[in-house]
């Protein structure tokens, strides 16, 4: 889960991911579109607008046991409840703005 203030860096962190795995795609906020698939297994979450009920009512936590990295911004403690639930091991990147730079604050919820 990627926890951040609006611009804080969350879809620039996967975007650098992205990139390291070298995948030749552009990440982009999906925002608007909920979720995005770079090559094939990168899945980038967005649940800002629709919410963790959208976010489940569109089938996409059974995404979340296909093989790979699951960035999902905008998670908030209902979300981490399900996943504990379901038996998911996850961490939370916690990304506070510096100035110019990011702190970046690594929690692991098992």
């Amino acid at each position: 889960m990627l926890k951040g203030t609006l611009a804080s860096g969350k879809t620039t962190l996967v975007r650098a991911f992205v990139k390291a795995e070298g995948v030749d795609e552009e990440a982009t906020s999906p925002t608007f579109s909920i979720m995005h698939l770079y090559g094939d297994h990168i899945w980038h979450y967005d649940i800002y607008n629709e919410g963790v009920g959208k976010f489940i009512e569109s089938g996409l936590l059974e995404n979340l046991e296909k093989k790979g990295y699951h960035f999902i911004e905008w998670a908030d403690e209902k979300l981490a409840e399900i996943l504990r639930a379901y038996g998911f091991d996850f961490i939370t990147v916690a990304i506070t703005p510096a100035g110019e730079k990011r702190v970046y604050r690594i929690v692991d919820e098992r």
